[in-house]
């Protein structure tokens, strides 16, 4: 397999990187630098091994943290330069003696619901200044990473009022269950779980519904 081939969400899983975790198309952790100074000597490192790897990782330095992701952009997936790279990020942490909280991590998409994507899609492309994701049709993306994801997702043609927007919500596989049985104690229901662990649908109190994914099901 070539540095530069996409791997799978189980060529991932069973890659061993326990401080990562794959959303999407990414990887991602949360390192807990505890403060500010330690965030930046982390930082600092993890710009040096990007340059020495020539592959660069989106890095956002927060009190008392630093998140992280990785994603090989020139095929748009997680490749084996990205596990390399991950583990060297560890590694540099570990030397910090600094901990990471990849179950803290998540991506939100918007949903919306549409007959034809390619009647609409053009205004929000504007309305958002998005750009057509590189593999897939049916979504808009901001690569600067400023912005969640906009996905079409198609529905039979309707006239009657309905919710059209919703957020899928993907997390690390482990934490699924816990922000379902969140959701439910805080008035929530399940609508329906016969697609999990890929994902299950929830809804509010008044109906309005969102959606907990995980990536596992997906290859």
């Amino acid at each position: 397999m070539a540095a530069s081939d996409p791997l799978s969400f189980a060529d991932v899983e069973a890659a061993g990187l326990s401080d990562w975790r794959q959303l999407f198309e990414a990887l991602h952790t949360r390192f807990l630098t505890g403060n500010f100074e330690t965030g930046l000597r982390l930082v600092t490192r993890i710009g040096e091994l990007a340059e020495e790897a020539n592959h660069h990782p989106d890095v956002d330095l927060r009190y008392p943290h630093v998140n992280v992701s990785l994603c090989s952009h020139d095929v748009f997936a997680v490749t084996s330069r990205d596990l390399d790279l991950a583990r060297q990020i560890s590694d540099a942490a570990a030397e910090l003696e600094v901990r990471a909280d990849p179950a803290a991590t998540a991506v939100v998409e918007i949903a919306l619901d549409t007959w034809d994507h390619e009647e609409i899609k053009p205004f929000w492309r504007a309305v958002l200044a998005m750009t057509d994701h590189p593999h897939y049709d049916q979504e808009l993306r901001d690569l600067a990473g400023s912005q969640p994801t906009l996905w079409f997702q198609h529905t039979e043609r309707h006239d009657e009022p309905r919710m059209r927007f919703h957020l899928d919500v993907r997390v690390a596989p482990e934490v699924a269950e816990a922000r379902i049985a969140a959701a439910v104690e805080a008035g929530g229901t399940v609508v329906t779980d016969e697609y999990a662990p890929r994902f299950v649908v929830l809804a509010d109190a008044q109906g309005n519904k969102a959606c907990i994914t995980t990536g596992r099901g997906r290859d």
